[in-house]
């Protein structure tokens, strides 16, 4: 038996997985973040802490045999979060996560600081990242500053209060702005530059690595036998992938969630800096991975179910399976600014080209395609790093739209599946990892691709037009910077 251990933003989720990869049990328990001035996002540590051992509790209650047998166990997390501890690894402050957009201004220092910072990390300096909130903290709360022995993110500081140690796999790691992803080793130079050294980082390892143990006086607690390995584990996209058998070159996935992330895995360190693509280590050794990001995905839909009042599954009803493209209005999918390619919290939504005639289902076909249009600046983004796209899977809440996933393979012209996903995401890849820690077995023996449901291939002249719109759809963005606020 394995535990995976996701420790997200909204919830902790707990799932155990049996030796032929089956979900034998979930439980979960909700977080709550705090929004104590604009821009800011925090979240108290001790709160994984606490919803992770009940979370685990109830497993063990309702299925005692099964987590006994436990025999490695994975983490996943919820990425860029700065943990500050004193010398006694105590908490100093709350967790600066990684939505939180007060740094701007100390991105453009780091940057100004520390030239090389694009050639070596492979990423721009952008509020979300760990080591601009490090700078934000030095020079508004210099006390804590000077207080703080350890820097962890989240899964890393659940480690070290379920096994006493202090790890970091490369994945998560990446996301700092402090690794060189590579050479999959911290960068002394980043470091320093934000006024720390490596005595301040955990010890890296690979996602599938042994990692420590769990604590005996929570094995007693879960009836263990046998304290279980832990694995190093991985930031939750990477778990994601894991969990999605994305661990061979080429392997890619659109996720259309909250946010929507469009994924590759690759054979090298292949950085593009100047499209905000995210170029960061993999969770598996030799492998590493560029990632497109769109901070608003299925969530334009659901805003928009918000304000007509109808269920987004009403909405898409009243399109029926056509997918032809939309010859009314345009959407810019921006609500809550943009990554990939932009790299502008400060960006916002806009549907433009509206006629008297237009009414709620023309605005609807607009908002899904204005998140593939994203999606397609992504993959564009993607090429420009030398990364082509001939397939991908579709996964998260936007996949469950027949339609939506027609629309998305028309635009991007390449086959897109619907695949088999568990609810269990990013959990289901952390406890893959703790297996292959616990076994030693080759990831590509246990990280089996999902079975594909459905495949959408592209209409020829439905892309042709999605192309054209598309022109037109890009050259809305500098007017969408022209009306912010």
């Amino acid at each position: 038996m394995y535990l995976g251990l996701d420790i997200g933003t909204s919830s902790v989720k707990a799932v155990l997985i049996d030796g032929a990869d089956r979900l034998v049990a979930v439980a979960e328990r909700p977080l709550e973040v705090a929004r104590p001035r604009p821009l800011w996002s925090e979240q108290d540590p001790e709160s994984w802490i606490a919803a992770t051992l009940a979370a685990v509790d109830e497993l063990a209650a309702a299925w005692p045999a099964e987590v006994a047998a436990v025999a490695g166990i994975g983490l996943s997390g919820q990425m860029h979060g700065a943990v500050l501890l004193d010398a006694a690894d105590r908490v100093l402050r709350p967790c600066i996560l990684w939505n939180d957009g007060r740094s701007a201004a100390e991105c453009r220092a780091l940057e100004a600081a520390f030239p090389a910072l694009h050639a070596v990390t492979g990423n721009l300096a952008m509020p979300g990242f760990t080591a601009p909130k490090l700078m934000w903290v030095a020079a508004h709360e210099p006390e804590i500053f000077a207080k703080t022995a350890r820097v962890l993110l989240p899964k890393a500081f659940v480690r070290l209060r379920l096994t006493g140690e202090a790890f970091e796999d490369m994945s998560d790691a990446s996301g700092t702005l402090w690794l060189d992803p590579a050479k999959r080793d911290w960068s002394d130079a980043a470091l320093a530059a934000t006024g720390l050294t490596r005595a301040h980082m955990p010890r890296l390892v690979e996602g599938s690595a042994l990692a420590g143990r769990l604590l005996p006086e929570l094995a007693a607690r879960w009836g263990m036998a046998r304290p279980p390995v832990f694995a190093g584990g991985a930031g939750d996209n990477a778990a994601t992938a894991v969990g999605l058998g994305a661990i061979a070159p080429g392997d890619a996935f659109l996720s259309l969630g909250t946010s929507g992330v469009l994924w590759v895995t690759t054979d090298r360190f292949a950085p593009n800096p100047a499209s905000a693509v995210h170029a960061f280590a993999h969770a598996l050794p030799g492998t590493w991975h560029q990632m497109g990001v769109m901070l608003s995905a299925a969530s334009c839909l659901a805003w928009w179910a918000d304000v007509t009042g109808r269920a987004a599954g009403d909405l898409l009803a009243e399109l029926g399976d056509d997918a032809t493209p939309g010859a009314g209005p345009l959407f810019l999918p921006y609500l809550t600014g943009e990554r990939t390619p932009a790299n502008d919290p400060e960006l916002r939504a806009v549907f433009a080209g509206l006629g008297a005639g237009d009414g709620r289902a023309a605005m609807t076909r607009a908002v899904l395609e204005g998140v593939g249009h994203a999606v397609v600046d992504n993959r564009d983004a993607l090429a420009a790093a030398g990364t082509e796209i001939g397939e991908i899977d579709l996964v998260g809440g936007g996949s469950r739209s027949r339609l939506w996933a027609q629309i998305l393979a028309d635009q991007l012209g390449i086959p897109v599946h619907r695949v088999e996903e568990g609810a269990v995401g990013a959990a289901h890849g952390a406890a893959r990892l703790g297996r292959l820690a616990a076994t030693g077995e080759d990831p590509a023996a246990v990280c089996a691709r999902p079975r594909r449901l459905e495949t959408f291939h592209p209409d020829p002249a439905r892309s042709a037009t999605h192309r054209a719109v598309h022109d037109r759809w890009s050259r809305l963005a500098p007017f969408a910077k022209e009306i912010r606020p």
